[in-house]
């Protein structure tokens, strides 16, 4: 049995709706507002995230309050970013107590306009129900940089859940993005049904535990690797011998050698390559010089 934090009441839909009434609020469809209402589902992202006295936590988007009442029971110091105004007073009326006693550090505003990887010291982890629209720019935010998360504890789209984790031969630049820098694992899928108002969409709890940096590419490097997938990714259906040839500023010679040294086919599909191939293939072909187009990967690579 799980209760809502505080209270010692159940949570369901019925609660949802009525405290949002109470507060004066409403869930608002143009920030992807839709507010947890499953206590099982509410103990699963907690045992998940299995925070213990001292651990620090940030959280984004914490709606009502229900994971950061959790995390606050289990001694966690939160920090949490909640955009919408009207959320952010009732936060402030609910954990009263916890603001005073700085265990909860609350910020109002929007997430991407902070500087997420310094808002809470290291080591630190993320636990939160993810506004659906920025579940992708959050993840680079997150993992394009130190000091990087220890640990993430993410509900989102059930659709960008299983891009994130997806095998070779279902990869997108995004799976391969996340992959790169972390584990990937898809701990719980959710149904529509445990929000109030219902997503027209199923969601999932993914857990993405981060490598260690010491054996990661240095910035330039990995500039050059992103280069390389998002020009493959920008024709992800073609032949990936062809697709380089022609969005790369190289010529087919050094597309074609750089495959064979790499091990990689070149009628294979860029979506069929694993993490390791990508990183073999950018080796292989050596630094990128500039590309006079100036190409940037479009919302769809990402």
């Amino acid at each position: 049995m799980s209760s809502s934090p505080e209270t010692g009441r159940r949570i369901d839909a019925a609660d949802v709706r009525a405290t949002l009434r109470t507060a004066g609020l409403r869930a608002r469809h143009a920030l992807s507002q839709n507010f947890l209402a499953d206590p099982d589902v509410l103990e699963a992202i907690l045992a998940e995230a299995a925070a213990v006295p001292g651990d620090r936590v940030l959280e984004i988007g914490p709606g009502l309050g229900l994971l950061t009442g959790g995390l606050l029971d289990a001694g966690a110091r939160v920090t949490a970013v909640e955009l919408d105004r009207g959320l952010a007073a009732f936060l402030r009326e609910r954990f009263d107590r916890a603001l005073e006693a700085n265990r909860l550090t609350l910020i109002e505003g929007d997430a991407l306009d902070q500087d997420l990887l310094h808002l809470v010291a290291p080591p630190y982890e993320v636990v939160a129900n993810l506004p659906y629209h920025i579940t992708s720019p959050i993840l680079h935010a997150l993992l394009g940089d130190v000091p990087r998360p220890s640990r993430l504890v993410l509900m989102v789209q059930r659709e960008v859940a299983d891009r994130i984790a997806a095998p070779p031969g279902k990869m997108s630049y995004l799976s391969v993005f996340v992959q790169y820098h972390a584990r990937v694992r898809v701990a719980l899928r959710v149904p529509a049904g445990a929000f109030e108002p219902e997503p027209a969409v199923e969601s999932a709890v993914i857990v993405v535990e981060p490598y260690d940096v010491d054996d990661r590419l240095s910035p330039q490097e990995e500039d050059g690797l992103w280069r390389l997938v998002q020009a493959a990714f920008r024709e992800r259906r073609k032949m990936i011998h062809n697709v380089l040839a022609r969005q790369l500023p190289v010529d087919a010679g050094r597309v074609t050698a750089a495959l064979a040294a790499a091990g990689i086919a070149p009628d294979r599909r860029p979506q069929t390559l694993a993490v390791g191939e990508w990183l073999s293939l950018r080796e292989a072909l050596g630094p990128l010089p500039e590309d006079r187009r100036g190409r940037r990967p479009a919302a769809s690579d990402r």
